[in-house]
Order: structure tokens, then sequence, then C-alpha cells
């Protein structure tokens, strides 16, 4: 008798409220059911943004035109030598620096790109991660079209061409691959670090005095060892700070804007800071697959060669590592000396001194 017409909906209290949405009153909605309880309203754009890389396009703008810079200052030194054998040795000896400098170009470029994306609210790993490797892919035509049309037309500029949009292609995908915030770190901290040994190498000559350089071959060998040493060493201290340097300051430009954003820990310093070193790694594996054929032909022009090309390649890898381990460390030496106490250890610390006082006086 209770759904005949004319019965009351009052002695119903579980029957819902006629204009009430649909569901508010269900058993268990506990959030509805307690009209005192917060509700936090949506984001306009679906949910929190992800995180970005700051800086990115100027990052881009600096490590393009370091590209343009390796590449120029390539097309010059094989353009003076006079066709052949001498051409040849300089091209294998100027690869690693244009290998390196495309790396760090297409990682640079992706970043600033997948900020676009970023901005849109877009979270999904999958498309950053597509659109970062075709920016890649972008760069390194972009840099083999130009070394085909200023370079001489021979194998040696098909290998050089191949290999930097190889090395485009896969700073593109490293900088997908990872955190923005970390990743774009990685980027000012390693070109940061190729500027230096460039800058560096206007030193050698006073450091090789210093370190004791004479004329036998011993001497020459260990003051060399030395010198190389101590680029390494300054070179990964400095990208250690510039991805230390980058980082904070990403995280208070966050904060000022959403103060709830989370703050990097401490494994990202530590990656940011061994970043460079992993990226001048990477370069080497790049370089000797990619470049074989031409490394092998300026081993083959003499036994001169061959030795300055073993050489050459062992100190690629020893300074890799040395700014892959001195860079990780001093980003999170850095990292460290900024933690402080918990904000209640301070008070906590001082009642129980005050406690432990009492005790003392009550004996």
């Amino acid at each position: 008798m209770s759904n005949q017409p004319g019965s009351s909906t009052a002695a119903e209290p579980d029957q819902p409220v006629q204009g009430a949405p649909a569901g508010a009153d269900e058993p268990g909605d506990d959030g509805a059911a307690d009209p005192a309880s917060p509700v936090e309203p949506a984001p306009a754009d679906g949910g929190t943004p992800p995180a970005r890389a700051p800086g990115a396009v100027v990052l881009a703008l600096l490590a393009v035109g370091w590209l343009a810079a390796m590449l120029w200052s390539t097309r010059a030194a094989i353009t003076s030598a006079e066709a052949g054998l001498t051409a040849i040795s300089l091209s294998a000896f100027a690869l690693p620096g244009v290998i390196s400098a495309a790396l760090v170009a297409g990682a640079s470029v992706a970043l600033a790109v997948t900020n676009l994306l970023a901005r849109r609210g877009s979270e999904r790993v999958t498309p950053r991660f597509a659109v970062a490797v075709g920016t890649g892919l972008l760069v390194g035509l972009a840099a083999a079209v130009v070394i085909n049309l200023t370079y001489f037309d021979n194998a040696t500029t098909n290998v050089i061409a191949g290999t930097t949009a190889a090395a485009a292609i896969i700073g593109g995908a490293v900088a997908g691959a990872g955190n923005a915030r970390v990743s774009g770190a990685i980027v000012a901290a390693a070109l940061g670090a190729l500027v230096f040994v460039v800058a560096f190498s206007r030193a050698r000559d006073p450091l090789f005095d210093l370190f004791g350089a004479g004329d036998t071959q011993e001497s020459m060998f260990g003051a060399a060892k030395w010198v190389s040493r101590s680029e390494s060493l300054l070179a990964g201290l400095l990208a250690g700070l510039l991805a230390f340097g980058y980082l904070t300051w990403a995280r208070r430009r966050a904060e000022r804007r959403d103060p709830a954003s989370p703050a990097p820990r401490w494994p990202g310093y530590l990656l940011a800071g061994a970043g460079p070193g992993l990226l001048l790694l990477l370069a080497e594996v790049i370089i000797r697959v990619g470049g074989r054929s031409l490394l092998d032909l300026a081993s083959a022009l003499s036994e001169a060669d061959a030795v300055a090309q073993t050489s050459l390649g062992t100190s690629r890898i020893d300074n890799g590592i040395w700014v892959l381990f001195v860079g990780a460390l001093t980003a999170l030496i850095a990292f460290g000396r900024t933690l402080g106490p918990a904000p209640g250890d301070d008070a906590a610390g001082a009642a129980a001194d005050d406690e432990a006082a009492k005790a003392a006086a009550g004996r």
C-alpha cells in the first residue's frame, strides 16, 4: 500500500529527494552524506599539469648555436687542409665534438617542443616520447642536409652526416624518456661542460709546463695524463654545480606557481649530475658504431695515426667516466647541504631538553 497514489513520501526517508543528483544518497557515499565535508574542485584542465623544463627554449637556442659552431669549425678545418689524407685525419679528430653537440641539440630542442604538450596538460608518456623522437629526427635531418650542402661530397661527409643525424635522434629519445626537469638539468650541465672543454684547450700549454712536460716521451705522457685528469675533474665539478643550480631554480619556480608541486628528491639530483658523463659515454658509443668506417680510415693512414686514434678514444672514455662520477658526487653533496632538520625537530628537541633538566633538578 505504500506505493499507492496519495501515499506520503515523508514516511520513506531512504527515497531520493526530487531534484537531488543521482547517487548522492546511495549507501556508503560518505562524502555526499556529510554536507560539511570539503569538496575539492576539479582542475580546469582535468588534472595537475605535468612538470615542464624551465628555460627549454633558451637551452635549445644555445645548443643549436653550439652545434652550428661545431659544424662550421669542422668544415673550416677540413676545407683549409689539402684534400686527401689530411682531410680524413681532421674529420676523425673533429667527429667527437660534432656528435656530442648533436646529441645535446636533439635533446634540448625535444625538451622545448614537449613543453608545449605539458602546457596543454598532456600527461601521456607515449605521445611525449614520440614527439621527442620526431623532433630529434628533424634536428638530425637538418644537420645532415647542412653537412651535405657545405662539406665536400665524399664518403667522409656521408659518415659525418649520418652519424650526426643518429646522435640528434638519440638525444631526442633521451629527453622524451625521462623527467622533464631532470632532462633539462642534464642538457644544461652537458652544454656547459662541452663549452668548458673547448675553452680549457687554451690552458693546455701552460698546464703542460706546470706538470713537468720535458723533452722525454715519459715526461710528455705523464704531463698529458695530468692535464686530461684536471680537465675531467673541473668539467665534472662544473657539470654537477650546473645540474644542481638548474634543479634548484626549477623547484623554486614550480613552488611559486604551485606550492603543492612535488620537489625533486636526491635521486633526481644524482641522475642530473651524472647525466653529462652518461651523454659523453653515449656519444662515444655512437662514434664507435656510426663513425667506425671514418675512424678505421684515419687509423690506416699511418702507425702514428692509429696510436693517436686509440689514445684519443681511451681518453674520451676516461673523461666521460670522470665527469659522470664527479658530477654526480658534486650535485649530491650540494643537495645534501640544503637539507635541514624537520619543522618539528627543533621544538621536540627543546621539549626533551626541558624534561631532562626538570628530571635532573628533581633528583
